[in-house]
């Protein structure tokens, strides 16, 4: 175009634009919601996908259920193209979803073993004769549960700042003052600054400062404190897992692990690394796979192209042609180890 052309253009409908706020709602009308009753209360389950293709399930954290775990995740590009191979089964512990009213005084609240068990149910609903595991942090201790007991139902595992043993006296004690607080004060800014350490880990605030006042303002607003108390207090009752790495390669098969293939990721800023590296070494090492990701607390949410890719893998590595709709390099600043 000639320069002197460039004095005739008039910038007339040039208007400034935000990007749309970040939010942790239910907004997506491709998922189906329904209540499976269990043997300990019904649970909701959210449906995402063809629900003739393989099954995914997830379990989710404490203070989060399948929106504010999972949503942003799935949603993800690399992510939405997974559906196009697989449905996902959101399972959200009772009284955890979004506007759950407040269970009453004298319920008692589901074991980690009676959560487990409650998948068993939610199998059978859906009419699911096996599924791939995908599980964070509470959720991850549910699913390895129940893949311990019903080995012939979990093709495999993805289990994100998993926690193998049962609580140690420093977590106990600041989760049982979490639970007090959240029943007779609510969500204090003790419970809140707990959680955002717990999901988040350390300098969250210089990594991302957005997505901080984004999951402040969730658990402030929109979680159960009662409810969320008796998962907490469910969660550090818990029993350890009795896993063991069979040394001997002829005993492996009659050893008490996790029999089935199992990704175990964590984040290199999370306070669970040393847990995860417990879980990596009470695992077969032929079968599993340790990965820490740089960079990041919550995995999902600060590094979901890392997380999708290497999931993506492990699925390839299952048998499962999955295929995405942009090819994506293999990130270099994500750690994989098999040991």
């Amino acid at each position: 175009m000639p320069s002197d052309c460039m004095d005739d253009i008039d910038l007339k409908n040039i208007q400034l634009q935000f990007p749309n706020t970040r939010t942790l709602s239910k907004d997506d009308s491709s998922i189906v919601e329904e209540r499976v009753e269990t043997g300990r209360g019904s649970v909701l389950v959210a449906v995402q996908g063809n629900r003739s293709k393989p099954a995914i399930l997830t379990y989710h954290d404490l203070g989060l259920n399948y929106i504010s775990n999972f949503q942003a995740f799935f949603n993800y590009i690399d992510m939405r193209a997974l559906l196009d191979n697989f449905c996902v089964y959101h399972v959200t512990a009772p009284g955890q979803e979004e506007g759950s009213p407040t269970l009453p005084d004298d319920h008692v609240y589901p074991t980690m073993d009676e959560l487990a068990e409650q998948i068993n149910f939610v199998m059978s609903h859906f009419l699911l004769k096996s599924i791939i595991g995908f599980g964070v942090g509470a959720g991850g201790n549910v699913l390895a549960r129940f893949a311990l007991v019903h080995p012939e139902k979990v093709e495999a595992l993805c289990l994100v700042n998993c926690v193998s043993t049962q609580a140690g006296w420093i977590e106990w004690g600041y989760q049982k003052l979490n639970a007090r607080h959240l029943r007779t004060k609510g969500m204090t800014q003790a419970v809140l600054d707990y959680l955002m350490w717990h999901h988040f880990g350390r300098g969250t605030e210089e990594r991302n400062h957005d997505l901080v006042q984004v999951y402040k303002a969730y658990f402030e607003r929109h979680v159960n404190p009662t409810n969320l108390a008796l998962f907490i207090d469910s969660y550090i009752r818990r029993t350890d897992l009795n896993i063991v790495r069979e040394l001997e390669p002829s005993r492996r098969k009659n050893s008490h692990t996790l029999s089935m293939p199992v990704m175990n990721i964590t984040g290199a800023l999370s306070p669970h690394v040393d847990d995860t590296v417990t879980l990596n070494g009470r695992l077969d090492p032929t079968n599993s796979t340790w990965m820490k990701i740089q960079d990041c607390g919550m995995v999902l949410e600060e590094q979901p192209g890392k997380v999708s890719e290497a999931f993506r893998l492990f699925l390839q590595g299952q048998g499962y042609a999955v295929k995405l709709s942009r090819k994506r390099s293999t990130s270099t600043s994500a750690e994989g180890k098999c040991n």
